[in-house]
């Protein structure tokens, strides 16, 4: 009696265990169960951690709530100004209902990719190449919303959109690496006449001063002078003004007119010349020519005389 009954316990043990490992299930911290009887949705959705469903009548579908990233395929369109454009993007959603993500749509990830494939077309269209190139952050919330309004009704949220890469035909980065190089090349002209100018005026302002003080000029030629000798060593030809040295012939004459008075100016003898021979009848015939000749005064009143001839004529 007592086996028996022992060996009943046994048994209710034994099948106590096997129910409970098959009704027994986990539920993860980052997922929710959504429980199926009889092919009806049950109301409650199962928390995570340990729980209970009827073997054979229930089934339990866990639904991953964290966010998934789900790059979109590029996706070829020819822009609003007529470029042909390939735009990838990628796509952050999650799962804010359980039970409608299982009810509302067979397959939420299948729909979110095509729907963010068809919503990054219609972008491409409505969109200029500038704005896919310099203002993706507007293009961004536009696909946003356009995956937002029907995702959240299938119980999904579209956390973010990016769009990742625009490609463009090699023609087209060639005509923007030309316009680019043409507008740098404006602008580098621009800032070049902008120095011309402001230089002319400092060289005209520079010149008055000059004008004022000739010195300055001779000072400023001097260390013109000394800034091109010291770069290199090479012979340089320079004029040298006249007034410089008009100046320096003030400087001199000036101590030595108040030392001794007037300086003496001593003429510049002439080189020796050599004379060709003369004979004795060129000498009488230029004498009696000169007898003839009468006295004239120059152009600043003082007489001209006719030399001696040698011979006392």
């Amino acid at each position: 009696m007592i086996e028996e009954l022992l060996m009943a316990a046994a048994g209710a043990v034994a099948a106590i265990g096997v129910y409970t490992g098959a009704a027994a299930r986990i539920v993860k911290q980052y997922e929710r169960g959504v429980v199926f009887r009889f092919g009806r949705l049950r109301d409650d959705v199962r928390a995570p951690g340990f729980t209970m469903i009827v073997p054979g009548v229930d089934r339990l579908h866990k639904v991953n709530m964290q966010i998934v990233t789900m790059p979109v395929p590029a996706q070829e369109g020819i822009t609003r100004d007529n470029v042909t454009v390939r735009v990838d993007a990628v796509v952050y959603f999650k799962v804010v209902d359980a039970a409608e993500a299982l009810i509302r749509v067979e397959d939420y990830k299948f729909a979110v990719s095509q729907m963010a494939q068809t919503s990054l077309r219609s972008i491409i269209g409505k969109s200029d190449l500038d704005d896919l190139l310099s203002n993706r952050e507007k293009l961004n919330q536009g696909l946003e919303l356009m995956l937002d309004s029907p995702a959240i009704g299938w119980g999904v949220q579209i956390d973010r959109v990016e769009i990742k890469d625009v490609s463009l035909p090699e023609t087209m980065k060639r005509s923007m690496a030309r316009q680019a190089e043409a507008d740098r090349e404006r602008r580098a002209r621009v800032i070049n006449a902008d120095a011309e100018l402001q230089a002319s005026k400092k060289l005209a302002e520079a010149a008055e001063v000059m004008s004022d003080q000739p010195a300055a000029l001779q000072l400023r030629l001097l260390q013109t002078v000394v800034a091109v000798a010291a770069e290199k060593n090479s012979t340089l030809v320079l004029p040298f003004p006249v007034e410089l040295l008009r100046f320096l012939e003030r400087s001199t004459v000036g101590p030595a007119a108040a030392v001794g008075g007037a300086p003496a100016v001593v003429a510049p003898t002439p080189p020796p010349t050599s004379t060709p021979p003369v004979s004795d009848a060129y000498l009488k015939g230029a004498a009696h020519a000169a007898e003839g000749v009468e006295p004239v005064e120059d152009l600043t009143g003082a007489s001209v005389e006719p030399a001696p001839s040698e011979d006392g004529a």
